[in-house]
């Protein structure tokens, strides 16, 4: 994201949702796809330190397509949390974020040239290794053929100058390498490579997220990240739809600089407070001109090639 500046009753909302099988219109791979044998790009970090440990492995993070009939009435009250924060939004609405989100897996991301403020937004994706953060691309590369950002950091649960899940730093960033040299817009996802603290990999202490390829356009999401204006992250519910062949979009209030990256969870659970990532905030505009309206690249098969990258050395 360039820094950018009444509730229908369940019964209908459900009649959306047995409408979408949240496998609409899959497409293959990318139009843009990679020439043969051309392997991702991995940027190694301006800091050196030893390779992160592979640790206890985690969940495979490669569920299958959502399939259809998933949105039934309790799966609905639970994504809206069954708290009076969340409601099951309006097909076409824009709703406004609920504020000082509590985000265990999602964090903000710092880095030297930010003058101290957190410029996007991670989180936690689950891998073998239990160390994988999946994120935009444009946070960590321009996409004009120059090198990474340097010394960034990432401090999930962040809010008001507290770290209390202590401060991450990364071993190795993945991104395809269409990003680096001309900022595709369909490839603006990236997956960071974490190193251990106080030997442990992050998925051990924290959980994570699962994440899924190729599975549709349509889905009810909730979504958090960090507006670089605050010091607490926001998060909102509602529906993506489809851009165009490989970018969604999403409709929410004061999603402005900060929350690229920011992960869109559906079959959120409100106990464990995990779920399956669908996108990220980027993509089209680098995710969007206005704080209304956000985009995400489609996670195809493209996508899912750098989380294999990501997590075979993980």
């Amino acid at each position: 994201m360039v820094m950018k500046p009444r509730i229908l009753a369940v019964a209908a909302v459900l009649l959306l949702a047995a409408g979408c099988s949240g496998t609409p219109g899959t497409p293959a791979a990318s139009g843009t796809p990679a020439a043969s044998g051309t392997p991702a790009a991995s940027g190694t970090p301006a800091a050196s330190g030893t390779p992160a440990a592979s640790g206890t492995p985690g969940a495979s993070g490669t569920p299958g397509a959502l399939g259809p009939g998933y949105w039934t009435k309790d799966r609905l009250l639970g994504a809206a949390g069954r708290s009076r924060h969340f409601r099951l939004p309006s097909p076409g609405s824009t709703p406004t974020p609920r504020e000082n989100a509590h985000a265990p897996r999602v964090g903000a991301l710092f880095d030297s040239d930010s003058s101290g403020d957190h410029f996007c937004t991670a989180s936690v994706v689950a891998s073998p290794g239990g160390n994988v953060l999946v994120t935009a691309a444009h946070c960590i590369n321009s996409g004009t053929g120059g090198t990474n950002r340097s010394n960034i950091e990432f401090i999930p649960d962040y809010a008001n100058g507290n770290s209390p899940e202590g401060v991450w730093t990364p071993d190795r960033y993945v991104m395809d390498p269409r990003w680096v040299s001309s900022a595709d817009p369909d490839l603006d996802v990236a997956f960071i490579v974490l190193k251990p603290l106080n030997g442990k990999n992050i998925q051990d202490v924290l959980g994570a997220n699962q994440i899924a390829f190729n599975a549709g356009f349509q889905h009810l999401v909730r979504v958090t990240g960090y507006p670089s204006s605050d010091s607490a992250p926001i998060a909102c519910l509602n529906w993506t739809s489809q851009q165009s062949q490989y970018q969604l979009k999403f409709a929410c209030n004061d999603f402005t600089g900060g929350t690229s990256g920011s992960p869109w969870i559906t079959r959120f659970d409100p106990q464990t407070r995990t779920g399956t990532i669908i996108g990220v905030i980027g993509g089209y505009q680098e995710g969007g001109d206005t704080a209304a309206l956000s985009y995400s690249s489609y996670l195809d098969d493209d996508i899912e090639k750098l989380y294999n990258e990501a997590t075979s050395g993980s």
